[in-house]
């Protein structure tokens, strides 16, 4: 694995860390998890911008927002109690297996 992907993981895992800052953050009225929002989503997509010219920005792109939208379902699950239904489950699988599928079939 190339430290562009190495890249592409850590600004998805980033995703979810400034989802969850700003839900903490009060409509930004609570100043830490303001500043928390902030910071993570400019690490993740300064991240982002990098790997993009490493990378198709297709590929980038999808797994980006893909490993974000799955670690941030799963921190709606551990952290605000949301709901686990199968279809959740489900559709969650199936996007892991897109992003995999993109990194095996990347060919970079």
């Amino acid at each position: 694995m190339g430290i562009a992907w190495i890249y592409l993981i850590i600004a998805g895992l980033l995703e979810p860390c400034w989802v969850v800052s700003m839900k903490r953050s009060d409509r930004f009225r609570d100043l830490p998890w303001s500043l928390a929002t902030v910071i993570f989503l400019a690490v993740s997509l300064y991240l982002l911008f990098i790997i993009m010219s490493l990378l198709p920005a297709g590929t980038a792109y999808a797994v980006w927002a893909g490993i974000g939208a799955v670690c941030t379902l799963i921190a709606g699950i551990v952290i605000f109690k949301e709901r686990i239904t199968v279809m959740r489950m489900l559709f969650t699988v199936l996007t892991v297996t897109g992003i995999v599928g993109l990194y095996v079939t990347a060919g970079v």
